[in-house]
């Protein structure tokens, strides 16, 4: 089996749901499941345990970049916990916010909700009280419902949680829907993305820097990333930086810098 892997710093109630999470058969499974109903039965990019990997890291990096900047996260400041908590529910909303798509692709974020509340009481049973797991329940669940780019995020986790979704766009691993094997704008502008970065901003708490290979990669950025970065809470703490790769002289001029 595969290891989920972060960086769990001094954050010990995160350490020991990342042993329970490596440690869930039904969830790896959940995960494969996932990704049998979206590569081979929808014919669409994966949304298995790679993508998962990649979601909860770039969450768990841009809640780390905005609290180092001293913003508070929404569970301290609507229940008096702790940013550890926070990086707990981003986490945990990372793992479950496709298990939905074992059921089916369409609406899977209604579905990845009752899955996930089967879940939950195993991760957190032990390190929160009764009223402390019905509170972590609750953000968690707002994060996954919240990952679809049309769906109101209230809290800054939820927030992380759906701009962190968009990220995970490298050389083909777009988000957007689009057929295996098709020639069209998405298949070209997903492959068209090199690397995505997550830095200290410039002028805001998170920069992100995204290099591709040609000027086609901006209609990812801007039809993925760009719609939910607006529709989520953290827009007001995020930069984003879109260049094409030095090597590509004619691209570069063309598309110049592309930010939002």
């Amino acid at each position: 089996m595969n290891q989920f892997n972060i960086p769990t710093r001094h954050n010990e109630k995160l350490h020991t749901v990342v042993e329970r999470i490596n440690a869930d058969e039904e969830l790896w499974q959940l995960w494969a499941c996932a990704n049998v109903s979206s590569m081979d039965r929808a014919g669409i990019t994966d949304h298995g345990d790679v993508h998962i990997r990649i979601v909860a890291n770039a969450a768990l990096k841009m809640l780390r970049l905005l609290t180092e900047a001293g913003i508070q996260t929404s569970i301290e400041t609507n229940y008096e916990m702790t940013k550890e908590d926070a990086e707990v529910v981003v986490v945990l909303a990372a793992c479950m916010h496709d298990l939905g798509i074992s059921i089916h692709r369409d609406d899977h974020e209604q579905y990845s909700l009752f899955l996930a509340r089967l879940k939950l009481p195993a991760f957190l049973d032990g390190l929160y009280d009764v009223r402390q797991q019905t509170i972590m329940t609750s953000e968690i669940l707002h994060a996954i419902i919240a990952h679809r780019w049309d769906v109101r995020c209230l809290t800054l986790e939820a927030g992380v949680m759906k701009v962190a979704d968009a990220l995970d766009m490298t050389e083909g691993r777009s988000r957007i829907p689009f057929e295996a094997g098709s020639v069209n704008i998405h298949s070209v502008s997903a492959a068209a993305i090199n690397s995505v970065e997550l830095k200290h901003g410039e002028e805001r708490p998170i920069r992100v820097e995204i290099t591709m290979s040609n000027s086609a990669g901006v209609f990812q950025v801007d039809e993925l990333l760009k719609r939910k970065l607006k529709n989520s809470s953290i827009a007001p703490y995020v930069e984003v930086i879109a260049r094409v790769a030095e090597e590509s002289e004619t691209e570069r001029r063309l598309v110049g810098v592309f930010t939002l």
